[in-house]
């Protein structure tokens, strides 16, 4: 399984942008996708995840409200991003974890490369 991120890009605090994971070699919706944040100078955190099946996801506390996760018919996972602040800054990975959404990081094995997302004025 190979993940590609993309959608990353420069938007203003209040903004909006749409990253996605677009998957190839394995079916994504055999796995849970997971969205990771790593913030400049800090460690990777979760964000949301979706399990196979879509049901249920998962959101940090931060993003909740303000981020939606969803999975489409063409192999690509999605992050809908609104109302987004400064501290949402950083590279954005997507990673597939069997079937259902783990918490640690080390339960994912297949990771992108990461998408830069900066919110700034």
């Amino acid at each position: 399984l190979q993940l590609v991120e993309s959608g990353g890009g420069l938007v203003q605090p209040g903004g909006s942008l749409r990253l996605s994971c677009a998957a190839s070699g394995t079916a994504v919706d055999y796995y849970a996708i997971g969205w990771f944040h790593q913030a400049p100078g800090k460690e990777r955190e979760g964000v949301s995840c979706i399990s196979r099946g879509d049901r249920p996801t998962y959101y940090a506390d931060s993003v909740k409200g303000r981020f939606t996760i969803s999975r489409d018919a063409e192999n690509t996972v999605y992050l809908e991003m609104n109302s987004l602040k400064p501290q949402d800054t950083g590279v954005y990975y997507c990673a597939a974890s069997g079937y259902v959404c783990r918490k640690a990081l080390n339960e994912y094995h297949y990771w992108g490369q990461g998408t830069q997302v900066t919110v700034s004025s």
